[in-house]
């Protein structure tokens, strides 16, 4: 039913023009002339019924860098398979040539090098094409949005995300789910949603006082003589893992007896196919599919995850389409007497300088763009190392975050969201304004600066590893780890709760952590309602203007057991 080639036949052919070395050096040109869009967009025709997948964009509607983790550990029943694969290991699980055009979309290894040979990847005016071109081939194709598509940009803070509304609607978006769209407030998401032509859906959000549903929980799609149920699942974490009083009317988590109800109910009235869009995370999702029967396709969002083949679990197969606008997933199916009887599946990778942008969408994202455009293209500085967040301990734009954020607000020790939106800056590259926006910007992004005891510190840190390597995905509710600065641990994945933090120092001069001693602190993103301080890009651009150039190599303050 599903066949490697289709995907990673654009790799092979690139892979023998650039060598198996992966370094790149016979530069852009030639990678392009090893791809072309006629060959991106392949696919051969299946079935009667066809999904089409974006989520996590972000806000980013230009091109961008996006290097994937070099880090990204499983635990428990998780430890081992997709997507806790990285380098060479995820490259030989799905039989991908290192230096192909799929290593470089999908891996971490030889990012740099493969970079300047196939550019950059994304823009929603390149994503436009792609989705015009699938609609060409099946008419009643059904774009759906997994979410955190209103916010990562400057033009989506400014805008409190109306240039991603309106980019979606032109788009043709038919039903979308959420997670850092909620971070406007709920009096500006209901205000979005009045006015979307497409529903907002929610099976898993309910009215925080009566305890009800407050969103539609799916919508019913007729394609190919098929019924088709799509069913939204919010991110369910909200209030812990974002600032819950921008939202107090809602309610929300996993909810798997609501989502089981919500199945039952789309089957009785009439569906052929079940379709969960998803924000959980994939683990999450990984074990939704085995505990809820009648899903036939999760499209999983929030962990950003890009896997080139679906995940089998059952009956049900779960496709991950990555972030940033890297990825449009393709799903064609074939629905006959009211089940699924076989499907095909492309993760297509959108390569910037391959993919023809589409004339409309990108006159519309200009004009979103142009009130902000001189500011935005500030130049602070210059890279002389690869920039990056992604990874599940630190990243090297963290680490100059953190940086920053010590010198500027004079603190011993510096925390930092371990979030994993935020694009990629390669070595000699000039840092903009906008540049860091796209990895600062939110509603609250003020920096604090505060005083903490050892135990306090070491209590964030544990309750921070629990949200990511607790056994049971249904626990799991964060992002990475918080990214720190002045201070150095180590951290066993595999230990218990409240065992997993030890060997915790400051950083300069190795002095052990004092429980009971009082440390400065200064980190951003809190939870907490009035949090005082700059805002962070702010802080951050003042630190690389004085810098002028910023090499920062990669923090070796973590020491990392038990995986």
């Amino acid at each position: 039913m599903i066949s490697r080639r289709e995907f990673i036949q654009a790799g092979f052919a690139a892979s023998a023009l650039l060598g198996a070395s992966g370094h790149g050096r016979w530069g852009r040109l030639a990678a392009q002339q090893a791809l072309s869009q006629d060959q991106l967009l392949q696919f051969d025709d299946f079935g009667n019924v066809t999904l089409i997948h974006v989520t996590d964009i972000h806000a980013q509607t230009k091109p961008v860098w996006f290097r994937e983790p070099s880090v990204n550990l499983g635990v428990g029943d998780a430890r081992g398979r997709p997507p806790h694969l990285t380098g060479k290991a995820f490259l030989d699980h799905f039989g991908i040539a290192p230096g192909s055009a799929d290593a470089y979309a999908m891996s971490s290894d030889d990012f740099a090098a493969l970079a300047r040979g196939y550019g950059k990847m994304g823009g929603l005016d390149r994503v436009a094409t792609v989705v015009k071109a699938i609609r060409a081939a099946r008419p009643g194709a059904i774009l759906l949005d997994g979410g955190d598509t209103w916010h990562g940009s400057w033009t989506s803070l400014r805008t409190r995300g109306q240039d991603m509304v309106d980019a979606m609607n032109l788009l043709g978006v038919e039903a979308m789910t959420s997670h850092w769209e909620w971070t406007y407030g709920s009096e500006r998401v209901n205000e979005i949603v009045a006015a979307l032509p497409f529903p907002f859906l929610g099976a898993n959000i309910f009215d925080a006082e009566w305890d009800e549903p407050a969103f539609d929980a799916f919508a019913m799609f007729e394609r190919g003589g098929a019924q088709v149920a799509v069913i939204g699942q919010a991110f369910p974490y909200m209030p812990i893992a974002n600032p819950g009083w921008m939202f107090p009317e809602y309610s929300f988590g996993i909810r798997q007896e609501r989502m089981q109800e919500i199945v039952d109910e789309a089957r009785a009235a009439g569906a052929d196919l079940v379709v969960c869009l998803s924000h959980n995370g994939f683990d999450t999702d990984h074990k939704m599919a085995a505990q809820v029967s009648g899903i036939d396709v999760i499209l999983s969002g929030h962990t950003h995850d890009a896997i080139p083949e679906p995940v089998l679990v059952g009956q049900t197969i779960i496709i991950a389409s990555g972030s940033n606008g890297k990825f449009v997933s393709r799903v064609d199916l074939d629905i006959r007497d009211g089940q699924m009887m076989g499907y095909r599946h492309k993760l297509i990778p959108v390569f910037s300088d391959v993919i023809t942008p589409d004339a409309e969408m990108a006159a519309l994202i200009d004009s979103h763009r142009a009130p902000y455009q001189a500011e935005m293209s500030e130049v602070l500085g210059t890279a002389e190392s690869l920039l990056y967040r992604r990874g599940n301990f630190n990243g090297t734009w963290d680490d100059v975050i953190c940086d920053a954020v010590r010198a500027e607000r004079d603190v011993q020790i510096a925390l930092s969201p371990g979030v994993r939106w935020g694009p990629t800056l390669l070595p000699g590259d000039p840092i903009t304004f906008e540049d860091l926006l796209n990895a600062t910007a939110m509603t609250y992004g003020e920096c604090y600066r505060t005083e903490m005891t050892g135990a306090q510190l070491r209590l964030i840190m544990e309750d921070v590893a629990d949200n990511i390597f607790n056994t049971d995905p249904y626990y799991q509710q964060g992002g990475d780890m918080v990214r720190v600065g002045g201070l150095s641990y180590a951290i066993d994945v595999s230990a218990p709760i409240g065992s997993r933090i030890s060997r915790l120092a400051l950083a300069d001069t190795g002095e052990a952590l004092d429980a009971a001693k009082t440390y400065t602190v200064g980190g951003w993103a809190s939870v907490n309602q009035d949090t005082e301080g700059p805002q962070i890009w702010d802080v951050v651009a003042d630190h690389i203007r004085k810098l002028g150039t910023v090499r920062r190599e990669l923090s070796d303050t973590v020491t990392v057991t038990g995986t």
